[in-house]
Formats: structure tokens, C-alpha cells, sequence
């Protein structure tokens, strides 16, 4: 099955894009992104802080199948609701350095919506060694739930 998330990354560069189009207004792709209790749904983790503004923080933790615990934090430098979120993004205790991240939202018609986040990275070898993982398979596995949990709510605005 082919991944509806596309991961654009430039030999040699130390950054990446990722896009997905989803069957979702704009209004609820945003809300996926900034609304704590959809954000636990799709994303099967705990925020501990979302603070929806410029220079907000957020922090969320997660358990894998083993009882660890995984923490994830950053700080939000610009929030323009509907159309963009500006923030770093760290991994705690990986040995992995924050990246930042430009999150781009846009309408493609009533019903539907993309978003594209450029993800910038200090190195070319961290990207690459992000690129090593499941990372392509995570995040369209989490775009699916987004999209699933969220197409239940088009209904309710």
C-alpha cells in the first residue's frame, strides 16, 4: 500500500519536507494539531503542556509496549491559527539534538486540507540518522489515525 504522508529529503541537505493531503477541512486539520485530547488520540501519547502561542511550550511523554517512558518537548515561536506553527521539537534522553520545525497548513477545498512541515535538522549525518529509523512508517501511521479520529468529528462543526 502505498503512503499517503511523502517524505521529501535531498541527499546532502540537512533538512526534510513531509506533506499529507487529508479528506478534512482546514478547520480540523489545525484543531488535530492544537487541541490536547485529539492530539492524545492520534498521536497515542500524554500532553503534559500544549500552549497554542508564540513563545508557548509544549511537552508530551509517551509509554512504548514495554513500560518506558519517552518524553517530548520545545518551545512554540510562532502560532498563526489555521495557517502555521513555528516550533522546535526534541526528543528527550536519545542523544538526538532539537530540530526545528515549520508546520504550513493549507485548504484545498472545502473538504480536504495539506500540510507540510520542513523539518531542519544541525547536520546532515542527524537527519540521515532520523531517516535510518521507522520514521516514514511512524508518521503516515500516525497521518492515518489523524485523518480516522478526525473525519468523525467533520460531522460535529
Amino acid at each position: 500500500m502505498e503512503r499517503k504522508t511523502k517524505i521529501h529529503a535531498v541527499e546532502g541537505k540537512q533538512e526534510l519536507t513531509v506533506t499529507r493531503e487529508f479528506e478534512l477541512p482546514l478547520e480540523l486539520l489545525f484543531k488535530a494539531y492544537t487541541d490536547p485530547g485529539i492530539v492524545e488520540q492520534w498521536m497515542g501519547t500524554k500532553v503534559l503542556k500544549l500552549e497554542n502561542q508564540k513563545h508557548g511550550a509544549w511537552q508530551f511523554v509517551t509509554t512504548d509496549p514495554f513500560g518506558n517512558t519517552h518524553g517530548f518537548h520545545g518551545v512554540i515561536h510562532e502560532f498563526t491559527p489555521g495557517k502555521r506553527i513555528v516550533r522546535t521539537f526534541e526528543m528527550e534522553n536519545t542523544g538526538f539534538e532539537p530540530q526545528l520545525e515549520f508546520l504550513d497548513f493549507e485548504s484545498l477545498t472545502d473538504n480536504s486540507s495539506k500540510i507540510s512541515i520542513h523539518m531542519v535538522y544541525r547536520s546532515v549525518e542527524l537527519r540521515d540518522q532520523m531517516l535510518k529509523l521507522p520514521f516514514a512508517q511512524g508518521v503516515n501511521m500516525a497521518h492515518n489515525r489523524l485523518e480516522e479520529i478526525v473525519s468523525k468529528l467533520k460531522t460535529s462543526i
